[in-house]
């Protein structure tokens, strides 16, 4: 029942928020509770697979007519399903303020509940169904809450990423048809060589376009400009990770000799992503345009642990994208917080946050050096954890991905450099972060420091489905 609770809770939270629409403060309130709740049962769920041998499972049968509905909760999903809950409560902090404050908060939470079900579905029909609902809240979020461009951004990350699911809706189907086996996702399922290959690249298709892969990214940098902070919070921090989290979900234990075939072009893709996402965020003037690149780089380390096939490269993407959704969230909270008090991006138009904004200046520099992977804080385990298992499996040319690492150093002191220090800016905000703001931030901040301390918070749960993956993939180191 704890599986149910974790998608039915924010449903039923998004109907009545939205019902009280005419009442902005008990939309808040609503949203709040459902939030929070959620995110309290997603850790009684944590502590209940702690101490199991087997993953969570809850199935819903009708006499019949067979299984209705097919939930599980292993070491794999389980983490992301934490993380989307945290990221929630922190969005609908964030949104305290929005115009429209019902339908907004009832969009969010129900992006909650369709990325929670992705996660959670054990069967592939239930997998597709939440896939595709995930992109109406996140399309009507940007289109409705965003800035100048915003229907032209929720337009476009429609289309790539409706196209990519087309693709995928196909690889599902002939998954299904020639495995024989039914829908579930747990099933043993044994295809030729052919099929294999087939049915990877269409599955593939859909989960590179949400990750995104260079050359399939180029909606993210508008979607996240252009969707409001919390839209930008929710779609860095979970969004991204459930085209990783199917690769590793479906294709990995589905079509695992046509993933071992295209490892090494996985590979590539992950090092392209890492070194060109640094070098454009590099370049970028808007400091939202230059986080959002940053997640490019990002999650080109998660792409690169997952090609290597090995249980070590698992965990460095599990830690990646764990890591990446609580700093990344940080970060779009810090800028549209900037953004509301300054009315700009423009990092030109900044200086001096040090001085006049001392409480949002330290922050930004704490996540600002997580994500640049600085020892003891959450980005560094997972990225060196790749980037080991990579060089491991695939030699001296994954070594270009240092270079990513040392760009990422560069865009992001730059950054803190040019906002943080300098002559104070005396036609900009001088309000510093509010209580709520701080309550948003501490459990983000202070998982950041666990998870970069003690990286086993995540794959000491995450272990043995990592394993059995690894053997799947038939790459065990």
């Amino acid at each position: 029942m704890t599986l149910v609770l974790l998608i039915a809770i924010p449903v039923v939270t998004a109907i009545l928020a939205l019902a009280a629409g005419s009442r902005p403060s008990w939309s808040r309130a609503l949203a709040l509770l459902g939030a929070l709740g959620t995110l309290a049962v997603a850790g009684t769920a944590w502590s209940q697979l702690a101490g199991a041998d087997a993953p969570l499972t809850y199935e819903l049968t009708v006499a019949g007519n067979g299984t209705f509905l097919s939930l599980m909760a292993d070491g794999l999903s389980l983490p992301l399903v934490a993380l989307t809950a945290l990221l929630g409560a922190v969005a609908v902090l964030t949104s305290w303020d929005v115009e429209r404050t019902g339908p907004h908060m009832a969009l969010l939470l129900a992006l909650e509940a369709a990325v929670t079900a992705v996660f959670l579905a054990a069967d592939l029909i239930l997998f597709y169904v939440a896939w595709e609902a995930v992109l109406i809240p996140m399309f009507f979020l940007i289109g409705g809450w965003g800035h100048d461009n915003r229907r032209y951004a929720a337009m476009k990350f429609f289309a790539y990423t409706f196209a990519g699911s087309a693709l995928m809706l196909v690889g599902i189907v002939l998954l299904i048809i020639s495995g024989g086996a039914g829908t579930s996702m747990s099933a043993a399922v044994v295809l030729s060589p052919e099929t294999q290959r087939l049915v990877f690249w269409l599955l593939a298709a859909g989960f590179l376009v949400k990750i995104p892969v260079v050359p399939l990214h180029t909606w993210l940098p508008d979607a996240h400009v252009e969707a409001p902070t919390a839209g930008s919070i929710m779609l860095a921090g979970v969004l991204l990770k459930m085209g990783a989290y199917g690769i590793m979900r479906l294709c990995v234990p589905f079509t695992p000799e046509a993933f071992a075939a295209a490892a090494p072009l996985l590979a590539g893709l992950g090092v392209v992503g890492i070194v060109y996402g640094a070098v454009m965020a590099l370049g970028q003037h808007d400091l939202k345009r230059l986080v959002a690149y940053s997640s490019v780089a990002h999650m080109g380390f998660v792409v690169l642990g997952i090609s290597t096939g090995t249980e070590l490269g698992f965990q460095g993407a599990v830690l990646g994208m764990v890591s990446h959704g609580l700093v990344a969230g940080l970060l779009f909270f810090l800028v549209g917080a900037l953004y509301e008090r300054a009315h700009t991006r423009d990092i030109g138009a900044f200086g001096g946050l040090g001085e006049t904004l001392p409480r949002w200046a330290t922050v930004f520099v704490f996540a600002s050096l997580a994500s640049l992977g600085l020892p003891g804080l959450s980005g560094f385990p997972g990225e060196f954890a790749s980037l080991v298992a990579g060089f491991a499996g695939f030699g001296w040319p994954i070594a270009v991905a240092g270079l990513g690492v040392a760009l990422a150093g560069a865009y992001t002191l730059r950054a803190v450099r040019r906002v943080v220090h300098g002559e104070p800016s005396t036609d900009r905000a001088h309000v510093d972060l509010s209580a709520r703001e701080i309550v948003a931030i501490v459990p983000l901040a202070a998982l950041i420091v666990a998870l970069g301390v003690w990286p086993r918070l995540v794959t000491d749960l995450a272990r043995a489905t990592l394993e059995g993956l690894a053997v799947l993939a038939g790459m065990v180191s």
